[in-house]
This record gives structure tokens, C-alpha cells and sequence, in this order.
């Protein structure tokens, strides 16, 4: 064996060891949808907000604890309002250490002060420890300042201003940095008009001390040294690091009314178990019908093709274990797609390797070229969906992020395991004499189909389509976020039932019964405190279904005694805030998208043509979504998601073949004809891509029970529409801005 071929093998099983160790040791940490987790119920004080402020104090706090949540570290928690001043926060599975971590976080007002100190404090001081009958000056109070030091406390007591100069409400940003011994403190900067503030109270009191207090806490009083005007500040104090992270969090996200959480539990997975059980072995279903076709289709190629799926999804639960990300469902969405792209990676590879060995190259030739000019397409499809994935990672929150970060992880593993571990294999099974031929089916043979002869009709027909969609969406009251039928609870909200019971029914016989009522979107969890000696069943449901529920259960399941014992209605867990920060990075991620494909292509039409498709797909599939009468939900953004990571692909293959094609047809074939021939090309690449893709997402529609059926039916129609629209709807804008050549006569298509 040559050098090349040591290290390469030596850098496959390096990776395979340290992902099957990660795996091993450190587990893969399931989200509060797949595992379960601690569930907190918060109370909001209101006592010094009026009636009318209510609502939006609720509102605010609710976001405020979204984003502390987010900062802490989990993915993807539950976070919703609850009656008219309360909060419920469910977070994955903790241990005691991080569930008392997440308490002080949650609970903590963060009430930020700047005061004054009294310019004879000292003096005060001191007329306080003689005279007992001393009171502070009119406008000061007393406050003690405790720090520990080498093990001794100490108290230091100030008399700062009852009103102060300058509150937390204009701090823009908070974060740690280290003094000059590597001590963390928390440095904050203001926006324009704290800045303005800062500068001319410090201005005016050069000399003078400088009280921060902290939810009433005094944490330290800096002499002020000159006027500050860089709109600058810095808490310091003995923190230790997790403690100086939790008070910057704290301080960028600050409460308005204190919160105290009244209410603490453990709960089953939001998705339920049954639901879980029934989607793994639809998963297990379709990714075995997908490995089985191709082990018969490629033969011994097929078999590496399988081998190079198992090290992608190795890697990607090893990274996940590595570094300590959570997965959730949009993350096995993630997953759900890396595996489409692997298997696509391999088919295209290999539909390369078979035109080589066509044009009478030897085998070790054919693998080479078809390597090689298999890469670029690979590397542009795979790059511009981790384009996606860094975009939605980086703007988005909760599913959002969960499926940016999956599916990042599993591209760049892609290429190493569709690329550069499938490679290696061939070249040693050349180099040993083990592979002397590539054997493959060939059932799908090159086709001569006037694609682009009917395009204007299959156009017109597709956006009414969608437009008989958006009819749909916005006759169910779809543009009034979270109001209209097309909402299920986690946009919309609705109403949350507790029940006690004698005898514990499975999920899955609860779920039967509520779709015979008619309710098909509902959240059964089991509920038990931490204790461990009590269970309740919670339900959340659409808006004024409690009674029909109740009714319905008691009378499916009269042994076991379910009586309600507390109903309240909750408010939506994807806020609006949520939905703008994700529509915001999918309509960043397309049009990055179609400068790139502009760029690699060398033409505008390209990239406008992509991103058409893009929007084409992602609206067609609202569209059917809306006119079959489902409700939006987590799962669902997800799907959308995906189709987005999906739709692109197929696209860059057709296109890609164009610009091939262009080449070597330079001044011979008109735009009509070198589109048409380059689709036929292929097309038998298209059909195995979206043929095996399509198995997976089948066999979770058909198989993976009602929770994810809408995802499953969203992904199932965006992969037909994402093979669609790359031909019908992408194709033609590239045609049209070559339009003077597509008036000629049309010759017959070439394969």
C-alpha cells in the first residue's frame, strides 16, 4: 500500500475511533421532545403593575426568560404563558447541579442600579456607631457591602441615593472579561442614551463614589476617576466564572416584575413516548428500505455507498456527544436530510463513474474522473445547504438552531464520508486486484422527453397552485399569526388540563381516544414531582376542548379514574418574536443562496432561477399543507426547513450539467435544447435521489404515527416538488433571460 493511501486510512479510522468514543462516554443528550426533562411553573408578582399592564408584562417576561433560557445553554425548551401571571418553563433532562443553576437564572430580577454615594460617608459611618438615635440623610439609605477575604467576612457600609442615576434598562450588552490576574468580572455597555447618562453623572462627580446595586444587593462602589464617555461600566466582585455567565445573562435580559417559581416537576417527553416509539421505527423502516436498494442497485459499489451513511451518522452522534449538543426532532430533521444527501452524493458519483466506463475508460480511470467531476457539484450542493445551516444557527432560536446545528455537523461529514472515505476504499480494492470491474444495475436508461416544450403550462399551473394555497392559508386566518384555524397550540395556545388518576393509561391508547373526538392536536405528558410519590397527566389542547376531553376520557377509561384538577389556558410556545427571527433567516439563507449560485455559475439567471425554485417549493408545500386542513406546529417548521436544505440540491445538479454541457456544446446548441438535453442527462441521478429520499420520508408518513404525520407530509411533498420545480420552474427563468434563443425553432432533444 502507497503512502497516500496509509495516511488517508489511518485519518478514516482515527475518526471512526474518537466518534465511537465520544458516543460511548459521553452520551447523546436528548431535548425535552425525544427525553423528557424539569418542568417550572412561574409566579409573576403584579402587585405593582396595573390591570392593563398585565398582559404585556406576561409577554415581556416570557421572552426575557426565552432568551435567559437560551443563553444558559438548552435547546429547544418549552416556554409559555399561563393564565393571566404565570410562566411555564420545561427544560430537557438535568442533573441537580444544573437544575439549581437554571433556578437562580430563571428566578433573578436583575434589577440594575447606578447610585450615588454620599460625599461624607465615612463621616456617617462613623456618627452612626455613636449615636444611636442617627438617621440617614433625607434622600439616602443604608446599605452593607459583605465580601469574604482569606476566609473572613467583612461588611462595608454605605449611604448611597434612594433614586438612582442611571438603571439597567439601558445596558445593551453584558458579558465576562478577566482583570489583570484573570479574575472574571462583568463588563456592560449602554445604548446612546445610558451613554449620555453614564458620561455626565461620572462628569459632574469626579472624586466621588459610585454605588452598583443589584436587586438590591450592593456589589461595589468605584471611586469615580474622570468622566466616562465611552458609555462603559464594569461590575466587579469574588465571581466565580459560571457565576460572573449567569449575571451577564441576567443583566442583558432584565425583568420588569420578579417572577418565583411555585412549582417544580418532572415530565415526560413533549412528543410522548408513543410518538417516539412509532417515529424511530419508521426511521429504522425507511432508512433500511433506502440501504437495501442500494446495496441491489449498485451491488458492491451499493455496499460502500451503506458503509458511508453509517460513518456520516457516526460522526455527526459523535460530534453531537463531543461537544454536548442536545438533539431534538427539527435536529433528526437534520439527520433526515444528511442521509437524503449522502445517498445522493453516492449516486451521483456513481451515475458519474458509469458515463467514464461508457466512454471505454479503465476501471481505475473512471473512478478517478468520476470523483472528480462528481466534487464540484457535491461540494456546491452540500455548501450551499451548510450556507443555510450557518444562517439559521446564527439568527435563529429554538427548532431553528437545533436544525441549523445538526445539519451542519452532518454535511461537513458528508463530504468527508461520501468523498473522501468512499474514495479511499475504491482506490484500495483497485490497488489490492479485489475490484476489477464495476458492476451496476442500469435500469433507467438516458431519455430523449421534450422537457421544456410544455414549461409555460407546467409554470402557469404551479403558481395557481400556490395561489389556491394562499387562498386557503389566509381564509383559515393564516396572516394573523397565531389567531387562525391554520394554528395548532404551540402558535396559537389553547387550554392545559391536569388530571389525577387511579390506574395509568399509555399514551398511545389517550391519543386513540382524543383523534375519536375529533382532537387531533394534542400534548399528553405525564407529569410527576421530583420526589417521585405523585403523577399527574397533563394535556394541552385546542381552545375550548377542556370539558369534551374530560368527558371523553372519562368515559373511554372509567377504571381509571381521571378527574380534573386544574385547567387554565396557556399561550403560544412560538411566539411572534420566535416565527420573525426564523422567517428572517430563511429569507437571509435564499438570498445568500442565489448570490452564490450566481457567483459559482457565472450568471445572474442562476441564481435568480434558485432562489425562484426556493420560494416556489416552500410555498407550494404551505399551500398543500393548508388545503388538506392542517394545523402549524414545531414539527412543521422543522419540515420547512428541511425543504429548504432539500430543494436546492437537485437544482445545482441540473445546473450544473447546463454549464458542463455549455462547454462542450459551445455555439452548436441553442439554450432550449442544451437545458432539455442537460435534464434528460440527469434525470435517471434525479429519479435515485428522490426515489431513495422519498422512501425515508414515505415510510414516516405512512408509519410514524400522528405527531409527526405532518411533518412527514410536508417533507414527503417538498422532496416531489423540490425534483419539480428544479425542472419546470428553475430551468425556465434561466431560459427566459436567454430568451432571443429559445424563439428559434427548437430541435429535437439530445440525451
Amino acid at each position: 500500500m502507497n503512502r497516500q493511501l496509509t495516511w488517508k486510512l489511518a485519518v478514516v479510522v482515527a475518526t471512526v475511533l474518537v466518534s465511537a468514543y465520544c458516543l460511548k462516554q459521553y452520551g447523546i443528550n436528548l431535548g425535552l421532545d425525544l427525553k423528557g426533562g424539569t418542568s417550572f411553573l412561574l409566579q409573576m408578582d403584579t402587585s405593582k403593575i396595573d390591570q392593563t399592564g398585565r398582559a404585556n408584562a406576561l409577554r415581556q417576561a416570557t421572552e426575557i426568560i426565552r432568551k435567559r433560557v437560551d443563553k444558559f445553554g438548552v435547546a429547544e425548551p418549552v416556554i409559555q404563558p399561563v393564565g393571566g401571571d404565570r410562566i411555564l418553563v420545561q427544560m430537557p433532562g438535568l442533573d441537580e447541579a444544573k437544575r439549581l443553576e437554571a433556578r437562580r437564572t430563571i428566578e433573578r430580577t436583575a434589577y440594575l442600579e447606578f447610585r450615588l454615594v454620599h460625599e461624607r460617608n465615612e463621616e456617617l459611618v462613623a456618627q452612626m456607631a455613636t449615636d444611636p438615635r442617627f438617621v440617614p440623610p433625607v434622600g439616602y439609605q443604608r446599605l452593607v457591602h459583605k465580601e469574604t477575604r482569606e476566609g473572613r467576612s467583612r461588611e462595608q457600609i454605605y449611604f448611597v441615593k434612594v433614586r438612582p442615576e442611571l438603571t439597567g434598562k439601558h445596558v445593551e450588552r453584558a458579558y465576562v472579561q478577566y482583570d489583570e490576574v484573570g479574575r472574571p468580572y462583568v463588563a456592560l455597555s449602554f445604548d446612546p442614551e445610558g451613554a449620555k447618562i453614564f458620561a455626565r453623572v461620572t462628569g459632574a462627580n469626579v472624586g466621588r463614589q459610585l454605588a452598583i446595586i443589584l436587586d438590591g444587593e450592593l456589589y461595589s462602589a468605584p471611586v469615580i476617576q474622570e468622566a466616562i464617555t465611552g458609555g462603559r461600566a464594569s461590575i466587579t466582585g469574588r465571581f466565580t466564572l459560571s457565576e460572573a455567565q449567569q449575571l451577564a445573562n441576567v443583566l442583558e435580559n432584565p425583568l420588569e416584575a420578579p417572577v418565583q417559581i411555585v412549582e417544580e416537576r418532572g415530565v415526560d417527553p413533549s412528543l410522548g413516548r408513543d410518538s417516539i416509539r412509532s417515529g424511530v421505527q419508521a426511521a429504522i423502516i425507511g432508512a433500511t428500505l433506502v440501504l437495501v436498494f442500494m446495496a441491489v442497485y449498485y451491488l458492491w459499489g451499493g455496499l460502500i455507498a451503506d458503509f458511508a451513511v453509517a460513518l456520516n451518522l457516526l460522526i455527526i452522534l459523535g460530534v453531537l456527544s463531543m461537544f454536548g449538543f442536545t438533539l431534538t426532532l427539527p435536529g433528526l430533521a437534520g439527520i433526515v436530510l444528511t442521509v437524503g444527501m449522502a445517498v445522493d452524493a453516492s449516486v451521483l458519483i456513481y451515475e458519474r463513474i458509469r458515463e467514464e466506463l461508457a466512454a471505454n475508460k479503465t476501471l481505475r480511470g473512471a473512478i478517478a474522473a468520476g470523483y472528480s467531476r462528481a466534487f464540484l457539484v457535491i461540494f456546491d450542493s452540500n455548501f450551499t445547504t451548510i450556507l443555510t445551516a450557518l444562517i439559521l444557527f446564527w439568527l435563529g432560536s429554538g427548532p431553528v438552531k437545533g436544525f441549523g446545528t445538526t445539519l451542519t455537523i452532518g454535511l461537513l461529514a458528508n463530504l468527508f464520508a461520501a468523498v473522501f472515505a468512499t474514495r479511499l476504499i475504491f482506490d484500495l480494492l483497485v490497488e489490492k486486484g479485489w475490484l476489477k470491474k464495476f458492476s451496476m444495475l442500469h435500469v433507467l436508461r438516458a431519455t430523449k422527453i421534450n422537457f421544456l416544450g410544455i414549461w409555460p403550462v407546467a409554470f402557469i399551473l404551479s403558481w395557481a397552485l400556490i395561489g389556491a394555497g394562499l387562498w386557503s392559508f389566509t381564509q383559515r386566518g393564516g396572516w394573523r399569526v397565531g389567531q387562525g384555524a391554520v394554528y395548532g397550540i404551540d402558535f396559537a395556545g389553547g387550554d392545559t388540563v391536569v388530571l389525577r388518576f387511579a390506574d395509568k393509561v399509555p399514551a398511545t391508547q389517550i391519543r386513540q381516544s382524543l383523534e375519536a373526538a375529533g382532537i387531533t392536536d394534542a400534548l399528553i405528558q405525564y407529569q410527576r414531582e421530583l420526589s417521585g410519590e405523585s403523577e399527574v397527566l397533563s394535556l394541552k389542547l385546542p381552545e375550548h376542548t377542556a370539558e369534551k376531553v374530560e368527558a371523553q376520557l372519562q368515559k373511554d377509561f372509567p377504571k381509571a379514574g381521571f378527574h380534573v384538577i386544574g385547567k387554565e389556558q396557556v399561550g403560544a410556545v412560538i411566539g411572534k418574536e420566535l416565527l420573525q427571527q426564523a422567517g428572517g433567516a430563511v429569507v437571509l439563507a435564499m438570498v445568500m443562496i442565489m448570490i452564490y449560485i450566481a457567483f459559482r455559475f457565472g450568471e445572474f439567471s442562476y441564481g435568480l432561477g434558485a432562489l425562484i425554485a426556493l420560494v416556489h417549493d416552500v410555498l407550494m408545500c404551505v399551500g398543500w399543507f393548508c388545503l388538506t386542513g392542517r394545523t402549524f406546529s414545531l414539527p412543521v417548521v422543522a419540515a420547512v426547513l428541511t425543504i429548504i436544505g432539500y430543494s436546492v440540491n437537485d437544482t445545482i445538479i441540473v445546473f450544473d450539467r447546463v454549464r458542463e454541457n455549455r462547454k462542450l456544446r459551445a455555439g452548436r446548441w441553442n439554450y432550449f435544447d442544451l437545458i432539455n438535453s442537460s435534464i434528460n442527462q440527469t434525470l435517471p441521478r434525479t429519479i435515485l435521489t428522490a426515489g431513495t429520499t422519498f422512501l425515508t420520508a414515505l415510510s414516516l408518513y405512512v408509519f410514524g404515527g400522528r405527531v409527526i404525520n405532518d411533518f412527514a407530509f410536508m417533507f414527503t411533498v417538498g422532496i416531489l416538488t423540490g425534483t419539480y420545480s428544479s425542472i419546470y420552474i428553475a430551468s425556465p427563468v434561466v431560459l427566459w433571460f436567454h430568451r432571443r434563443e429559445s424563439n428559434r425553432k427548437p430541435e429535437p432533444a439530445r440525451a
